[in-house]
């Protein structure tokens, strides 16, 4: 088995803090999640970026929810994230949340051939 990749404290504390996030969110806002993280690992896939992108206008004068933003700071640290502190965080996903991994690696596989 092969050990971690370390990683800097910064990416680190994210990965925690992104994990933590996952834990309390509803059956709902997990599948989003789950949408999105597939979304990231299939990026030739422009429908869902464009739906993506969609999902992020806001009502006038309605603040976002704090799942809203904590689905940016996702998307943030994601996008500054190197491919090995990405595949870090997949394997703690498998570690903490084995099923949303396995139903991960499923959707990624569907996606095979889809180009």
């Amino acid at each position: 088995m092969a050990e971690p990749l370390p990683l800097s404290y910064v990416t680190a504390q994210e990965i925690r803090c992104l994990l933590h996030w996952l834990s309390g969110w509803a059956p709902v806002q997990r599948e989003r999640f789950l949408h999105d993280l597939v979304d990231k690992a299939v990026p030739w896939k422009v429908l869902p970026l464009l739906e993506g992108l969609a999902g992020l206008s806001m009502a006038p004068g309605k603040p976002p929810s704090i799942f809203e933003c904590q689905m940016r700071l996702w998307d943030q640290w994601f996008r500054g994230w190197s491919e090995a502190e990405r595949n870090e965080f997949v394997r703690q996903l498998e570690e903490v949340e084995p099923d949303m991994a396995s139903r991960f690696y499923q959707e990624v596989a569907k996606t095979a051939g889809q180009a």
